[in-house]
């Protein structure tokens, strides 16, 4: 038998769970755990982190500081600020991993596939050629060739 080892999903499995609060309001609001929680950089009305659950390596989020479930109920100046981000993470991302294409989007509501239903966020998921395999086929599992602390000390620069 195969074990895929992933302890970097310990601290959501474990302790994110538990938590009745927001975690991107909680992570929005505390600035000194933000090489714990991986965010990458903090603007006026946004934040960009890597996602707990990246989808391929260097999966990033940017999400507004103000909790809020629609595009239609963010300010107008938070969502301007999200396209500019969107270009500064598609910018670091090409730079820091030379990815051959990407996948943006949000799932705005539960049945969408909104994890977290009741704050927006904007993935951003670079993508390479053959980086689907058959593990995230038939599995629903993801291989990733690089843990979240490198992940995180690549790009941190990059957004600076």
């Amino acid at each position: 038998m195969d074990y895929l080892w992933s302890p970097w999903r310990y601290r959501y499995v474990i302790e994110g769970v538990r938590s009745d609060e927001c975690v991107f309001c909680k992570i929005g609001a505390d600035p000194s755990q933000d090489a714990k929680n991986f965010v990458l950089r903090r603007a006026r009305f946004n934040f960009i982190l890597l996602n707990l659950y990246p989808y391929t390596t260097a999966h990033t989020l940017i999400a507004p500081y103000s909790h809020i479930a629609t595009l239609s109920g963010l300010q107008e100046e938070a969502l301007k600020e999200m396209s500019v981000l969107s270009r500064d993470v598609e910018k670091a991302l090409q730079s820091g991993y030379q990815p051959q294409g990407f996948n943006m989007g949000m799932n705005l509501g539960k049945c969408a596939g909104a994890g977290i239903a009741d704050h927006l966020h904007l993935h951003f998921v670079p993508r390479w050629n053959g980086d689907a395999n058959f593990m995230s086929v038939t599995s629903e599992t993801r291989v990733l060739p690089e843990d979240l602390s490198q992940t995180y000390a690549k790009l941190l620069p990059l957004f600076s």
